[in-house]
């Protein structure tokens, strides 16, 4: 069996769990893999044959996404001429990681395209949501990589096709313990928006990761490195807590290694708005921004040390990965009226 697998290239979460996706396909076939957009960190271990531009949302420097830099960049002709030129008619399955290429392509040809992301379960009934998303995040989830059918990622299995996340096998390997930093990863505030917000904390040691700057610097108690996976999880995994964004893995894996752990969604970012609601139903501390008037809720963080206990397994990837393939041959065999495979 020929399969594709197409990856979204915004952001580091969809990489970082095709680390533990694309292992598991291939135990049912040729696996070739579509990366599309920038804006990651994350560098994949496995040979890529498609690398497209696709539609990526930028990082603003303020808290959002900058809706000027993401319209500096698109290019809808290139987009469709991608998508149509995609052969995707070559592939037996199409799996798909809200990667809008080859959801299109798959669109624009009648190709199946099953969605395995953390986008698909967001648009569940049953997951929470913000009280205000706005028509044009909820088209965003629903337009963006769209779907024949779909196998979704959360914090909690909302639904038989809800699956709780994977937590890729570096993380597994991490030995947690409680030290006295406080890691920070928020992508879309550069350097001065988060030293002038942490500094007001004196007594507190801050090491932040910045996808704004390129060299390591100090102030005060506050360390400032640009990002790097191993750094990252070493300090993560060795923090008294986090304080991330509202995306799906980074959170995920901060509960995983059982971190006391805040989020700050981006404005104008649907996901996390949603992210943020699940977690804060779970009982983390939400904060809408890095506003001086947020402060307070930050200090009372940092003096109260209780946490909120998760159980995520270590084989979610195999798990949900058999689902999809078991479901996809059956209905194949139901509409050729071929047994399945002796492989499955």
């Amino acid at each position: 069996m020929k399969i594709l697998y197409a990856i979204q290239g915004t952001g580091n979460g969809h990489l970082c769990r095709a680390k533990d996706i694309y292992p598991e396909l291939q135990k049912y076939g040729e696996v070739d893999l579509l990366v599309s957009g920038y804006q990651s960190d994350i560098p994949l271990p496995f040979p890529v044959k498609y690398r497209l531009k696709g539609l990526s949302f930028i990082f603003g420097k303020h808290g959002g996404v900058s809706l000027m830099q993401t319209a500096k960049r698109l290019n809808l002709f290139q987009f469709v001429r991608d998508a149509y030129r995609l052969p995707v008619e070559d592939y037996d399955l199409i799996v798909n990681d809200f990667e809008p290429i080859s959801a299109w392509a798959c669109k624009f040809h009648g190709h199946p395209c099953i969605a395995l992301s953390h986008q698909s379960a967001v648009v569940h009934e049953a997951v929470p949501k913000p009280k205000k998303d706005g028509w044009f995040g909820r088209s965003i989830l629903k337009y963006y990589a769209p779907f024949s059918s779909h196998y979704g990622f959360h914090f909690k299995r909302y639904d038989s096709n809800v699956f709780l996340p994977v937590i890729r096998k570096e993380v597994q390997a991490l030995e947690s313990s409680t030290g006295k930093h406080y890691t920070v990863y928020l992508p879309s505030y550069n350097a001065e928006a988060l030293v002038r917000f942490l500094s007001k904390t004196q007594k507190v040691e801050w090491q932040v990761f910045c996808k704004h700057t390129k060299e390591a610097f100090q102030f005060e108690n506050i360390s400032v490195s640009p990002i790097s996976n191993d750094a990252f999880l070493k300090s993560l995994s060795e923090c008294k807590g986090a304080l991330l964004g509202a995306g799906f893995e980074g959170p995920s894996e901060a509960l995983y290694l059982n971190k006391k752990l805040m989020v700050v969604p981006m404005m104008r970012q649907i996901e996390q708005q949603c992210n943020a609601a699940a977690l804060e139903q779970l009982g983390v501390p939400v904060i809408p921004s890095l506003q001086p008037k947020y402060f307070e809720k930050v200090n009372e963080w940092i003096l109260n040390d209780s946490k909120v206990e998760v159980t995520f397994s270590k084989e979610t990837a195999a798990v949900a990965v058999e689902q999809l393939i078991h479901d996809f041959l059956e209905g194949v065999e139901k509409r050729l009226g071929n047994p399945m495979p002796d492989f499955y």
